[in-house]
């Protein structure tokens, strides 16, 4: 059973997808998640600590997909640059379908969204656009090792990578999700991501071949 606070910030979370921030009434969303105004503000503080609770919510979920997309990709059998490509279509997907996540990775933040923390903050710590990046690259890389270390088909016989081999794909990752992102910015017009995730695998594919 979800708690009172992932419950406040489930109905927090519709609100805002409805109407802007600024019209979102503290009442209305103790009310959607049947819970006093008052249980509200014990948990969150005020209606900004309850954005800022949200935005995080979200940056964080969105940091565990990335990781949950790479390592998926590579229990079904996908290559280093495959797996990033995975983790840039999430991003592609994400930051389309939610304008929170899309004003974190850009650091354009709408009226119609809550104001976030100065620098916005996840259970990864400050998440600006700079900083997220790299949070991104790392959990990015951990879902990779994550999956090579689980028994799962093809990859049962997988080894964790060494220090070096950590740093390659640490900067071809790198490389990569910043390629996604600069999409995010100014995306590419097609009607799908093929385009700009077959460049992050042929970039991050180049990189780690050098």
């Amino acid at each position: 059973m979800p708690t009172a606070r992932e419950t406040l910030l489930n109905a927090a979370h519709v609100a805002v997808r409805a109407k802007p921030w600024t019209a979102v009434r503290m009442v209305d969303v103790a009310a959607a998640a049947g819970v006093s105004r008052q249980t509200l503000y014990n948990e969150f503080g005020s209606k900004d600590g309850l954005g800022a609770a949200l935005v995080g919510r979200l940056v964080d979920d969105f940091l565990d997909g990335a990781a949950r997309a790479v390592t998926e990709a590579c229990r079904s059998g996908a290559d280093p640059a495959a797996c990033c490509a995975a983790a840039a279509a999430w991003v592609l997907r994400t930051a389309r379908s939610e304008p929170i996540v899309h004003a974190a990775l850009t650091g354009c933040w709408g009226s119609r969204m809550p104001p976030p923390a100065r620098p916005v903050l996840s259970a990864a710590g400050p998440a600006e656009p700079g900083t997220l990046a790299r949070v991104l690259r790392k959990r990015a890389v951990l879902g990779l090792e994550r999956a090579v270390r689980l028994p799962a088909g093809a990859r049962e016989d997988g080894a964790a990578p060494d220090a070096d081999r950590r740093r390659e794909l640490e900067h071809a990752y790198e490389a990569g999700l910043r390629l996604a992102l600069s999409y995010v910015v100014a995306p590419a017009g097609g009607r799908d991501d093929d385009e700009p995730c077959g460049r992050v695998d042929q970039l991050v594919r180049a990189l780690l071949a050098r």
